[in-house]
């Protein structure tokens, strides 16, 4: 009986733990600030602590989840092990936003100098899931590619994959079953920042996206100069210089 009713306890323990917060720092999730204007900052909104204790709820859930579950299948009941790994299951396959982006993703001053194999194994796994199959069990591969390049960056800051790795995630977040075009932009431009020489089109999917859905049109104007001071692709190099006419004539 204990056992069922812990079970109750850990689903919903994020979701308490959030709101009590909430309730205890005076502030009511009805009342909260609607959310920004498309296209505009939201970094002097009152929301940082809120989704700080929100990052924490998450991943105390899913570490307690992943607990449980290691925890029956060494007890041996198997039954209540599967109902954890599927309630996990299902957790990862919540579109998760960032809210601020600047707490989920690293900063631009990271230096991937130095091969190392796990980083390396943890992309290759990675790839072997971005892309592949259909309908749902797509899905549910762009969401473990997501959360294997997101354990490389985390454990392995100083890998020379982190570029790549940053590409990889833009594309991830840019598609389905994501579509979160700010979170997308952001790690393009990682992927230019934390190797200036990458082969990847990472400036000009940037610059696109905070033209087309971020409204930050002097933004992209300057990735799409600098396309034209890096990058040796005809293409590429064309689209960005028919985009600076463009965007200089609108300002």
């Amino acid at each position: 009986m204990q056992i069922e009713k812990f079970g109750t306890y850990v689903r919903l323990f994020a979701l308490f733990s959030l709101l009590w917060g909430l309730c205890a720092s005076g502030v009511s999730p009805v009342e909260a600030e609607p959310p920004a204007a498309k296209g505009k900052k939201t970094a002097t909104r009152g929301d940082l602590e809120m989704v700080e204790r929100l990052l924490a709820a998450r991943k105390e859930y899913q570490a307690t989840l992943e607990a449980l579950r290691a925890y029956y299948i060494g007890s041996g009941d198997m039954e209540r092990a599967r109902w954890a790994e599927e309630e996990l299951i299902q957790y990862h396959r919540i579109n998760k936003y960032p809210f601020r982006l600047e707490l989920v993703v690293p900063p631009p001053t990271l230096q991937g100098n130095y091969n190392i194999p796990e980083a390396n194994e943890l992309y290759r796994q990675a790839m072997k899931y971005k892309d592949h199959g259909y309908g749902q069990d797509f899905n549910d591969n762009q969401h473990r590619a997501e959360l294997l390049f997101q354990q490389l960056l985390t454990n392995y800051p100083q890998s020379d994959k982190i570029s790549d790795t940053a590409y990889q995630l833009g594309d991830i977040y840019e598609n389905k079953p994501f579509r979160q075009y700010d979170h997308a932009a952001i790690y393009f431009e990682r992927c230019f920042q934390w190797n200036p020489k990458t082969h990847f089109d990472a400036r000009l999917r940037a610059a696109r996206l905070y033209e087309r859905y971020q409204s930050e049109r002097g933004h992209a104007l300057e990735i799409y100069r600098e396309i034209i001071t890096h990058e040796t692709d005809p293409k590429r190099v064309e689209e960005a210089q028919r985009k600076v006419t463009e965007l200089s004539k609108k300002k």
